[in-house]
């Protein structure tokens, strides 16, 4: 009897400390900050390599693309995420000259564990698409994802955003939301449309989102023991999956002869990118000797979206190992940090043979 009366007793202390454990959670989230975004999709004509080929100056394979009509077309129609002043979306927020690197991804949106995001959402595009976030906390009306959940009404007016509408998402970010006990003081997640996935990240709508410990953000968001941070994603896009294959297919002065059903057709759409940049079209990153500098790196949901990204002359630790490569598979986050000591100028590069070839690397610059 004495046995009963005390097991019931840890189960009334284990139901109440679960009721304050919720409850402080609740109270933490209530006591973090409101992050607003304004983020639209637009169409835009991206340049993959607006300073030339062959940026970086590496020794390309014999037998290279000597005739004019084989080389790879540059130039596409996409869909990017931009971020607006407010909710007119009628101006553009311009990005800092030191996050031009970023490239086609989203804008970068912050946040510390116990803030709320929110992110209001305007399509301007000709598809449908949506906002979906990795790692944050959502209901079934800010999941940006159209699947067969059960859900009907205002819990599925997030799953497919038409041309020209609007829609408001709300995230949290509790505790699971953040580093975790081996991680460093901010974790990498990703955002991107899902509402035909596949097709959305390849036209080009994905950006990133960093969360930083609870109490160890500066007021914007960003990890107060770290100097710099770098986000990189490592994607190849397949042009011939995007929404905008035929209107941008209609370029036939690449390749005229090849039919689209012909693999060597895709292979020329297949754009071996860092931050939508290739042949070393990076804009320059540049760090000081002695920093603490924070590599976010990413990669796209592609097949060939296996990617060991490999930083010349440095080395960084990752997953409390020290390390100068890291190993990504297709839409895997990973976060690496660097004090970088040996001055110069350094390849970035993704050590998969084929993705080299196909300019899949960029330049850092360590300064004094």
């Amino acid at each position: 009897m004495t046995g009963s009366i005390g097991r019931l007793a840890l189960v009334a202390i284990a139901g109440l400390l679960g009721c304050l454990s919720g409850r402080l959670q609740a109270h933490q989230r209530d006591t973090g900050q409101m992050r607003l975004y304004f983020i639209a999709a637009d169409d835009v004509n991206w340049d993959y390599a607006p300073w030339g080929p062959n940026v970086t100056g590496s020794p390309t394979p014999e037998g290279g693309l000597e005739d004019e009509s084989a080389r790879p077309q540059r130039r596409y129609l996409k869909a990017v995420y931009h971020e607006y002043t407010d909710g007119t979306f009628k101006q553009r927020k311009g990005r800092r000259s030191d996050q031009e690197y970023l490239g086609v991804l989203g804008p970068l949106i912050r946040a510390e564990v116990g803030d709320t995001v929110k992110v209001v959402f305007k399509n301007n595009t000709k598809i449908f698409c949506t906002l979906h976030p990795h790692g944050l906390e959502y209901d079934k009306a800010s999941e940006g994802a159209l699947y067969d959940d059960g859900t009907s009404g205002n819990d599925k007016k997030d799953d497919a955003i038409p041309p020209g509408g609007t829609y408001t998402y709300l995230w949290t970010v509790p505790e699971r939301a953040g580093p975790g006990p081996g991680d460093s003081s901010s974790v990498l997640w990703m955002y991107h449309s899902h509402f035909v996935e596949s097709r959305e990240i390849n036209t080009g709508l994905i950006g990133p989102i960093i969360v930083t410990a609870r109490g160890s953000a500066k007021p914007d968001g960003s990890p107060k023991d770290v100097d710099r941070e770098f986000v990189t994603a490592f994607a190849v896009f397949d042009e011939t999956e995007s929404w905008y294959f035929e209107s941008n297919a209609g370029n036939r002065k690449y390749a005229p002869n090849l039919r689209f059903t012909d693999p060597a057709f895709r292979n020329l759409h297949l754009l071996y990118s860092i931050n939508g940049f290739v042949d070393g079209n990076l804009p320059k990153l540049t760090m000081k000797k002695g920093e603490r500098v924070r590599w976010y790196l990413f990669a796209n949901g592609n097949e060939d979206d296996v990617h060991t990204p490999h930083w010349h002359g440095q080395t960084a630790m990752v997953e409390h190992m020290r390390t100068d490569m890291v190993h990504l598979e297709p839409m895997m986050m990973m976060v690496a940090d660097m004090i970088p000591d040996n001055i110069g100028t350094w390849l970035f590069h993704c050590h998969v043979n084929e993705h080299i070839k196909g300019g899949m690397q960029g330049l850092f610059t360590v300064t004094p």
